[in-house]
């Protein structure tokens, strides 16, 4: 491996220093999920998931708790997309860095935005393991004993990657199998003969008598590896520099630009419990209750699920092997056998996402209606915890009436604040600049008014409280 003069320096300052670092990957949007996944929140997201508290969690804040379990939240980022950003924060309480996307491309870009920023900006050792994994496998604690296996492997054999195989429970057809050279043994390496990426059922039986197993998505590799796969196309190594050019990097998974190219990869077996819940037949199999929100379920049902956001009750009778998910965007009714076909049906969906998670809390889409004039009228119902606030923006294309329902806080508008309380009905015209902090958890009914009623319409001038406090005493001295 060649690596130019300034990398080959930094590799030689910090030669020996050897400290795995992890990327969780969190893209993508959800549609396998829907109605509660959609663009804005993917599966990873959802909280249908019970902690050991038994209060419902996301799989994104079991594996973040997971990753702290077994020590090692500390070396992870999250690379992950603009629209996305707000809901980590929110579920993770801003503890995790992240790495975020200018514009979606995919994984080997992804990786490699996080691999530069490891170099430029953590001033990790080429000579440094990385190991990467997605942000929502369904695993016990030791499979992360395992992932931190990888650096040794890594270090141990002449591999340029190693990955994590987990040996199979069934023959499916829903994932990609690692055939390995020789007989597989617990905790041994062994390099890796060949890939077959979802194949029938008849085929996976043959590929699992052969020794193979299951692709998890997890693999490690030197930090310098894909630095000289950048620096071998031309692409910058500094963080800054390749954020700029970053919509220049190949629209390509990381599977098809590095690993298939790679000649030298080893696989580590994972004898334990793994699981994709990226459906929902899957996913209700481990929900610890038949039922989240309101409704009833009667007793002459049979493996049923309920899955309830909104505010009525929803009523099953006399099915069995069914799930029904009820959100803002839509309503499922389906037997879970079938389930995965979701994606098929609602393709051609276009509809804005009715819920979000955002940093400051979450909202709701009541009502959107468009008029023949060109005039659209949005309402929603937001709720921001207490100690956050919206920042201070203003809009070129809308005005806004907010209808205080609970809670108490500070509005500020065009320089001046005022405490507001339910009740409270809060004027804002097209250019008025306006935020809003919770001094307790905090509800209000918004109304947009204008012809465009989109995100990019919103101007942000600050984000923190501090700042705007700051500017409201300047213009009032």
């Amino acid at each position: 491996m060649e690596l130019s003069a300034d990398l080959l320096k930094k590799s030689q300052k910090k030669l020996g220093c050897n400290d795995l670092h992890l990327i969780l990957l969190s893209g993508g949007s959800g549609k396998r999920l829907w109605p509660l996944s959609n663009d804005a929140r993917s599966k990873q997201f959802l909280k249908v998931l019970e902690n050991s508290n038994g209060k419902l969690q996301s799989m994104v804040q079991r594996v973040w708790g997971q990753l702290g379990n077994v020590g090692l939240a500390d070396s992870a980022v999250i690379a992950t997309s603009k629209s996305q950003v707000d809901m980590i924060q929110s579920q993770l309480n801003s503890e995790a860095s992240l790495i975020v996307e200018p514009c979606r491309r995919d994984t080997f870009p992804a990786i490699a935005l996080a691999a530069v920023y490891l170099l430029s900006v953590k001033e990790a050792a080429l000579n440094e393991v990385v190991a990467v994994l997605p942000v929502d496998p369904y695993v016990q604690d030791r499979f992360f004993e395992s992932v931190k296996e990888l650096e040794a492997v890594v270090n141990d054999s002449v591999a340029d990657i190693a990955l994590i195989g987990v040996q199979p429970t069934y023959a499916s057809s829903k994932y990609g199998y690692i055939v390995p050279v020789g007989e597989v043994s617990d905790n041994q390496y062994r390099k890796v003969s060949c890939f077959t990426e979802k194949p029938t059922e008849d085929k996976a039986k043959e590929l699992i008598t052969e020794g193979a197993l299951w692709n998890c998505g997890v693999f490690a590799f030197r930090l310098g590896y894909i630095i000289n796969i950048l620096e071998q196309k031309g692409f910058p190594t500094n963080y800054d520099e390749l954020l700029k050019h970053y919509d220049k990097l190949p629209k390509i998974s990381f599977d098809y630009e590095v690993v298939e190219k790679t000649e030298e990869i080893v696989v580590l077996p994972y004898n334990g419990y793994w699981k994709d819940l990226g459906t929902w037949n899957t996913l209700t199999e481990e929900m610890d209750t038949d039922q989240i929100g309101k409704g009833v379920i009667s007793n002459d049902c049979e493996n049923v699920h309920l899955i309830n956001e909104l505010d009525i009750p929803v009523t099953v009778l006399g099915v069995s092997n069914t799930v029904v998910a009820v959100s803002p965007d839509g309503i499922l009714i389906a037997d879970k056998d079938a389930s995965p076909r979701i994606k098929e049906l609602i393709g051609d969906f276009d509809n804005r996402p009715m819920y979000e998670e955002r940093r400051w809390g979450w909202y709701r889409v009541l009502d959107h209606t468009k008029f023949e004039d060109g005039n659209e009228v949005l309402t929603k119902r937001i709720r921001i915890k207490a100690g956050r606030n919206l920042s201070y923006q203003f809009h070129n294309q809308r005005s806004e009436v907010w209808t205080v329902v609970k809670g108490e806080g500070v509005f500020a508008l065009n320089g001046q604040l005022r405490v507001v309380r339910p009740g409270d009905v809060l004027q804002i015209g097209v250019g008025d600049h306006h935020a809003l902090k919770a001094v307790s958890d905090l509800e209000f009914i918004e109304v947009q008014s204008g012809t465009v009623l989109i995100e990019e319409d919103i101007v942000r001038v600050y984000m923190t409280w501090d700042e705007v406090e700051e500017h409201c005493y300047a213009l009032s001295m």
